[in-house]
């Protein structure tokens, strides 16, 4: 009982997009995006910089308005922004992409990594050419870069997406997870917390499987067909990646089981719209993509005019944010349900 008052609160919390003060919770909201102060004014001159940015994949909505911040940004700044990923979301195509910066002598690379570990050669390439490293949507290991930028704190969003799924289904039946690719750090984080949620509250609850996707559509939608066959008595799906859910419900709906089977995750408003009115998803939860692109660019930025990143520092355009040891944690997820989507366009 008591964790369900939690759960409440931090939800109502969300969903009205109030900001939280000091810990109430175990769901320590750890963003103040309306706490202005000015922004430390730079003496740098950061005309020339260029800063290369490398999405996991390009090409799908939630990387597409990454994008749009950092352009943005790269505007508002005055530095010269470069933006290309892969197709599909593939460690060796961002090798080769990183290998082409380094041959144009970028100042800073910032990447989604596609796996922690394979792309160390190539980082520290980079950076023993002089070129700075940093992480941000998913991690290397940390040996690689000099920072991640992070959108949340990955066990507040994994306990959180499995509470949204356990509320829908009165904590019981059974439910499988739809990822991107296995090897993103980020992902794999999630799930974990997922998992640990699961565990500690919802003994009634059962994850019976894992598909990954790649972050293809075509593939995730292909996956989620094959998983209701698989599991016939699946009572909830979460997407763990943004391309997941839509897959999901499209599955759902496919097979006239909308309301029967809870689909929940992470994805953009603009993807699960359709879904959400009409009830093949229940309810999704996101941050906005694009100001993380545009806040990549601007710590970017700050470590090239050899600025060090503060906890709770005020960055334009973005808020306070908090810094955890070697992470910059952007804020807090929002969930997007029927009553609520339409006030998002992204």
């Amino acid at each position: 009982m008591f964790f369900r008052i939690v759960f409440c609160i931090f939800l109502l919390l969300i969903v009205s997009g109030c900001n939280i003060g000091p810990k109430i919770t175990e769901y320590e909201v750890i963003y103040n995006g309306h706490n202005e102060q000015k922004q430390a004014e730079s003496t740098q001159n950061h005309k020339n910089y260029t800063i290369a940015v490398i999405p996991k994949v390009s090409g799908i909505p939630y990387f597409n308005a990454v994008e749009e911040g950092v352009k943005e940004a790269g505007k508002d700044l005055g530095i010269n922004v470069l933006y290309s990923g892969s197709l599909i979301a593939d460690w060796k195509q961002q090798e080769a992409i990183i290998n082409g910066y380094i041959e144009q002598k970028v100042d800073l690379i910032a990447i989604s990594a596609n796996d922690p570990e394979k792309l160390g050669t190539v980082l520290k390439e980079a950076r023993k050419q002089g070129i700075r490293v940093i992480t941000w949507d998913s991690d290397t290991n940390s040996h690689f870069r000099e920072l991640f930028i992070n959108m949340v704190d990955p066990e507040m969003v994994g306990r959180h997406i499995m509470d949204t799924l356990s509320s829908r289904v009165n904590e019981k039946g059974s439910f499988a997870i739809i990822t991107g690719s296995s090897d993103a750090a980020n992902l794999n984080e999630w799930i974990n917390w997922m998992k640990v949620q699961q565990k500690e509250y919802y003994p009634n609850m059962k994850l019976v499987d894992i598909v990954e996707t790649d972050d293809d559509p075509k593939k995730a939608y292909s996956a989620s067909k094959n998983l209701l066959n698989k599991h016939p008595e699946i009572n909830g799906i979460i997407g763990s990646s943004s391309v997941g859910p839509p897959a999901a419900a499209q599955a759902v709906k496919d097979i006239n089981k909308s309301g029967e089977i809870t689909v929940v995750g992470l994805s953009t408003p603009n993807l699960m719209r359709e879904y959400i009115k009409d009830g093949s998803a229940q309810v999704v939860t996101l941050w906005s993509p694009k100001k993380l692109g545009y806040l990549t660019v601007s710590i970017a930025k700050e470590l090239l005019d050899g600025q060090e990143i503060s906890d709770n520092q005020y960055i334009s355009n973005i808020g306070n944010v908090r810094v955890k040891e070697d992470t910059v944690i952007m804020g807090q997820p929002i969930d997007f349900t029927k009553e609520n989507i339409d006030q998002y366009d992204f």
